[in-house]
């Protein structure tokens, strides 16, 4: 499977599971497995050394603590269907993972904002003064 010019997984690294798929189907839903899982050992991948660790990094709930990218296809009827959602969903998480981080920039505050933000806070303790009890 290519992700990208430079990133392709082999068949084999991938392992496929039918499941039975939830949600409207008639009389086939309790009978056919059309969904499917797929699951992709990070660790046991050809992948380098750079890219396990990116994608290891990640904060994704598909990704277990052992290493392992679990991804549940069941949106279609066939199971055709949502072998290739699944796959095409497992190369979007790498592509994600290789994706360089962008630099922030830093910026500073404008003058206006400055201003905007001090006339807020001044309205805000008069209306807040205003509530106060008068003392007498």
């Amino acid at each position: 499977m290519k992700i990208s010019d430079h990133i392709s997984i082999p068949d084999t690294s991938i392992e496929f599971y039918p499941i039975r798929s939830r949600g409207p189907g008639g009389q086939n839903v309790n009978k056919v497995s059309s969904g499917v899982h797929i699951r992709f050992d990070i660790h046991a991948s050809d992948l380098t050394e750079e890219i396990k660790a990116k994608l290891l990094s990640l904060n994704d709930r598909r990704i277990t603590p052992q290493g392992i990218i679990v991804i549940k296809a069941m949106t279609f009827r066939s199971a055709a269907k949502n072998r290739e959602d699944g796959l095409e969903r497992l190369a979007e998480l790498i592509r994600r993972a290789v994706r360089p981080v962008k630099k922030r920039k830093a910026t500073r505050p404008t003058r206006g904002s400055k201003e905007r933000r001090l006339d807020s806070k001044n309205r805000r303790s008069r209306v807040k003064v205003l509530r106060k009890k008068i003392n007498i």
